[in-house]
């Protein structure tokens, strides 16, 4: 008999959530074969079976979290059973079933869209332990069943919708994620002036829950500082004209403070450090995590080695792991190591604000609109400028004041000299 557990995917990851099983129980199954789906605090993973046989025992049904390294089903060869009272022993990470990251199209980073055909159409059918296999169908008025994928039915309690008026494009048309997500509600006539509008619960998924408790535990943990500097970027617009009448391709803002703080990074390596308790690991490579908003929350896909690649090269791989973010197709490489962290709310009409370390980091840069502003300068002459104001915060247990003042200082410098980022 071989043990399917929750497989561990990074040093960080305490807990996995299975989305849904893509086989029932009793079906045959070959090592390597995909038997269902999970999440974890970074990405949507595919879970192989860790052995061909008849996978059995199912402990867990879709929704349901675990720690990593818990049994939540069995394999069992021509012959065997599962032991009397199976409810798993809990094997160690290390003999985890392999996951790899997957994030096929129409997923979001909380959920994954059912492979057609691999779930039962039935009501759900005890395993050997009582547990379930998968959720009865919806039953309409009619009587009639309608048939949906767990995820499609999930997203549709979330959101109130009446699965009976939805047409669904899987085989037998069956109702699919892509289904519920394109449905649009026929507009209800207007109701009566009410005095008041009823409250309602809108339940967290799984990225809002995981980003609720890594901010909680920075805030708690983490003792901040923030400084904040006012940055001319005249000298950014320039270049930026320049290489667009050159048609060398566009190159944004951010890529700028990328590159900046990369080689800030470099120069100060005091900052690129994680608190350790006892002592301070100076991380020798720059990997500089980049905040993503999408459609489910948050996410911070990672630009690696940024010290050591080329301004057009940061612009690159920020636009593709941009757009991998928000088709939910990153790696788990993808979204782990960040050294150092950038959050940028400039197109949305911000003067400033302050960002929650994204630990193990020890800083964040926050990164606000440019806007016009009345200057004065070295000669007493009055202009107006594009300026931003950036603010970093700090982890006062790893970086002083007069470090973070300097390291903020040292990055304004590199944007306003930007000319000494293109080597």
């Amino acid at each position: 008999m071989t043990e399917v557990i929750m497989p561990k995917m990074g040093d960080g990851m305490e807990e996995g959530t299975l989305l849904e099983w893509l086989k029932k129980d009793g079906d045959s199954v070959k090592a390597g074969e995909i038997i269902g789906t999970i999440q974890t605090d970074k990405a949507t993973l595919e879970l192989e079976a860790p052995g061909s046989g008849k996978l059995t025992g199912l402990l867990l049904k879709g929704g349901e979290t675990v720690p990593v390294g818990k049994a939540i089903a069995a394999i069992v060869g021509s012959g065997e059973s599962l032991p009397e009272g199976w409810g798993g022993n809990g094997a160690a990470p290390s003999a985890s079933a392999p996951a790899k990251a997957s994030a096929p199209e129409n997923k979001e980073p909380a959920s994954v869209e059912s492979k057609e055909g691999s779930q039962t159409e039935e009501s759900s059918a005890p395993t050997s332990n009582g547990a379930a296999v998968s959720a009865a169908e919806s039953a309409p008025a009619s009587g009639d069943r309608v048939k949906a994928s767990p995820l499609a039915k999930k997203i549709a309690q979330e959101q109130g919708l009446d699965l009976t008026q939805i047409t669904g494009t899987g085989p037998g048309g069956r109702i699919v994620e892509k289904d519920v997500r394109d449905f649009k509600p026929a507009a209800k006539a207007a109701a009566p002036s009410a005095p008041s509008k009823a409250d309602r619960q809108v339940p967290l998924n799984r990225l809002r829950q995981i980003t609720a408790k890594r901010t909680t535990e920075s805030k708690q943990q983490v003792p901040h500082f923030y400084v904040t500097v006012e940055v001319d970027i005249e000298k950014i617009l320039e270049l930026r004209k320049m290489f667009e009448a050159e048609e060398s391709g566009k190159v944004s803002i951010n890529d700028f403070i990328v590159k900046a703080s990369a080689r800030a990074l470099r120069d100060m390596p005091e900052v690129n450090a994680v608190f350790q308790g006892t002592a301070l690991n100076i991380v020798g490579d720059v990997h500089i995590g980049i905040a993503a908003a999408i459609e489910e929350g948050l996410t911070v896909p990672v630009i690696r080695n940024a010290d050591q690649i080329s301004l057009r090269e940061i612009s690159t791989r920020t636009k593709d792991l941009v757009r991998k973010a928000k088709e939910n197709k990153l790696s788990v490489d993808e979204l782990s190591g960040s050294t150092f962290s950038i959050t940028n709310m400039g197109m949305l009409d911000v003067d400033n604000f302050i960002a929650i370390i994204n630990q193990p980091n020890s800083a964040i840069l926050a990164v606000s609109s440019a806007r016009k502003k009345v200057v004065a300068t070295e000669e007493d002459e009055v202009e107006i400028r594009m300026r931003m104001k950036i603010t970093c915060s700090f982890d006062h247990r790893v970086i002083d004041g007069a470090i973070g003042a300097k390291f903020i200082n040292l990055v304004k410098n590199y944007l306003e000299n930007p000319t000494r980022l293109l080597s």
